[in-house]
């Protein structure tokens, strides 16, 4: 009977801790100075986090966009380190490439030389959103206006999954056997939603599509990081919130931002978040308690 209250105690404690929000949230620094930045990615070889930024409209193919790296600290290392984007939004790191999803085109930069290495173009394409990197090295990509997800499997590039069952797919996370998709909703007009979105799951094996928790709207949904244990932070670009969703789905608010709030960073062995206020011009860094 003690064996069985002690393993049953373990279960309870595990389960509160892995599950649970956070108790607090607390800024800790503010960047400033950068364009439109859509998507943040750290870089743990090398230290530091690459910042996509879209400067301008979020579709316009004007060669504007850039990419930025600022160190850990919120210190500006280098304001434009790749140029002659368009309007890059998600970033994905996988064996020394940094993928961008840029409007209607896949980019592979090199991360030692700073050159673009290859471009995929999606003739069709409408609106290439967040990318994710399994272990293997593939890479998926979303378009929101077409419910589609790309993939890049060594040099192919072709469409691994569509419907409306994805309801608007922006945000992509690679977690063990799985795709989390963070769904901005129902589109209607623009950006509008008659419905929006809510977290989901796609396996990689038969790419059946469910929801996490019980299909609720929670937000137009963009950002999206954390792992089963810690539960996932999700930011709604929409009506500038920061989400923390448990893998049983419980949604617990955790930041009111400014509208914008975009494509995060979770790095877990520093219990850091890092989120790109779009409409703001910042990136903004987290401590979580």
């Amino acid at each position: 009977m003690l064996k069985q209250n002690l393993i049953a105690l373990f279960i309870l404690v595990f389960s509160t801790t892995a599950f649970a929000a956070p108790s607090a949230v607390e800024q800790i620094w503010q960047l400033e100075g950068l364009k439109n930045p859509e998507s943040v990615v750290y870089d743990k070889k090398r230290n530091r986090l690459y910042i996509s930024n879209v400067d301008g409209g979020s579709m316009d193919l004007d060669g504007k966009g850039s990419i930025s790296i600022v160190s850990l600290d919120g210190k500006m290392l280098n304001p434009e380190w790749v140029t002659g984007l368009n309007a890059p939004k998600g970033l994905a790191l996988s064996n020394d490439k940094l993928y961008v999803a840029d409007v209607d085109t896949l980019v592979v930069i090199n991360v030692e030389s700073a050159a673009i290495e290859n471009k995929y173009k999606v003739d069709d394409a409408k609106f290439l959103n967040d990318v994710a990197a399994d272990p293997n090295g593939n890479i998926y990509v979303s378009d929101m206006m077409l419910n589609r997800i790309h993939r890049l499997q060594g040099s192919e590039f072709t469409i691994w999954l569509e419907g409306e069952a994805l309801e608007s797919p922006n945000g992509l996370h690679f977690e063990e056997d799985d795709i989390m998709l963070g769904s901005w909703g129902k589109m209607t007009d623009g950006f509008a939603t008659a419905v929006p979105g809510h977290l989901k799951r796609i396996s990689l094996k038969d790419k059946e599509i469910s929801s996490v928790g019980d299909g609720s709207p929670v937000g137009n949904l963009d950002g999206l990081e954390g792992t089963e244990d810690t539960g996932f932070y999700v930011t709604d670009w929409f009506n500038g919130k920061l989400f923390h969703i448990s893998r049983k789905g419980v949604v617990t608010e955790l930041l009111d931002l400014n509208q914008g709030s975009a494509d995060l960073e979770f790095i877990e062995e520093q219990n850091l978040l890092l989120i790109p206020m779009m409409k703001d011009n910042v990136l903004n860094a987290y401590q979580i308690k």
